[in-house]
């Protein structure tokens, strides 16, 4: 029930304190910008299930494991991702764009990741064989409808057409987004508190790494290809912060094994954690180039 009704609404919440620091201008500069695009939908699309294969090959992970991990990598950006990228002082806009971007293309990546793995595997998990007719696209839609785009619309709306929140209401209204952030942590840890300690030792290590290679990655290729630092940390983001939803849907509703679940439990908390941490770093890495300046 908590989960069903109590996490969509904070969701949503956020995505308001989002749309209030956010300008039409910044949209059109992300739009606009097509090598962060390029390359964010690469690190997604790309780069994330490349390290989780090397991650599960890696570590040997048992063949429902290294499945399990391949379904949370093949899933697109999480909500989150946008939020904790204008913590970090990154480009919301493109972490936004890329989500957007990254759940449409995950009807045609997600099944051909899992196949793929399956294929190479030889055990087509009971014959299941995922399509993009089996993702359940209504509710993944309405989610971005619902849960981001409308409340994003509704705070820029609110701060730069009707002026009825201020600079100072502003602040206010992130750090109650930064409290709720923080519950839905704990939230999700005591929810699958049981399927979290159990998977850790097998997956704990995976998912950690996963995380990390996957934001050092993101971080890198954006460094590569010279995109401005706002742009590099919403691309870190993005790789970093999965659909994890999505991912125990496939594992529970399309092959219906609980244990294919696993590892999108366990990641929906690490890399949170990841997120976290990088995002310190970040801040204050900013902090102290002030200093030094």
């Amino acid at each position: 029930m908590i989960e069903n009704f109590f996490l969509p609404l904070v969701l949503a919440f956020i995505m308001f304190s989002l749309g209030l620091s956010l300008r039409v201008s910044d949209f059109r500069s992300a739009l606009a910008n097509w090598r962060g695009v390029a390359f964010g939908m690469f690190g997604q699309v790309v780069l994330v299930p490349l390290s989780a294969v090397l991650v599960g090959i890696s570590l040997q992970l048992s063949e429902t494991m290294l499945l399990g991990l391949m379904i949370i990598a093949a899933c697109p950006g999480g909500v989150s991702s946008a939020f904790l990228t204008h913590l970090a002082r990154g480009n919301t806009a493109l972490s936004l764009v890329l989500t957007v971007g990254s759940s449409l293309l995950a009807l045609l990546t997600l099944p051909f990741v899992v196949n793929a793995v399956l294929g190479l595997q030889g055990v087509p998990a009971g014959g299941v064989h995922v399509s993009a007719g089996d993702l359940p696209l209504g509710k993944l839609f309405a989610g971005l409808l619902l849960v981001t785009t409308l409340p994003i619309m509704l705070g820029m709306v609110l701060r730069l057409k009707l002026q009825l929140i201020g600079e100072r209401s502003e602040r206010v209204v992130s750090r109650v987004a930064t409290g709720f952030f923080v519950g839905i942590v704990m939230i999700t840890f005591m929810a699958h508190r049981d399927t979290i300690i159990s998977g850790l030792p097998e997956v704990g290590s995976a998912t950690v790494l996963l995380n990390v290679l996957t934001m050092l990655g993101g971080f890198s290729i954006a460094w590569a290809a010279q995109l401005q630092r706002r742009d590099s940390i919403a691309i870190a983001m993005e790789c970093g912060l999965q659909n994890a939803g999505l991912g125990i849907f496939v594992a529970l509703t399309l092959f219906q094994q609980p244990a294919l679940a696993v590892p999108s439990v366990v990641y929906a908390l690490t890399m949170n954690f990841g997120a976290v941490v990088f995002l310190y770093i970040m801040r204050s890495r900013r902090e102290l180039c002030r200093v030094l300046s």
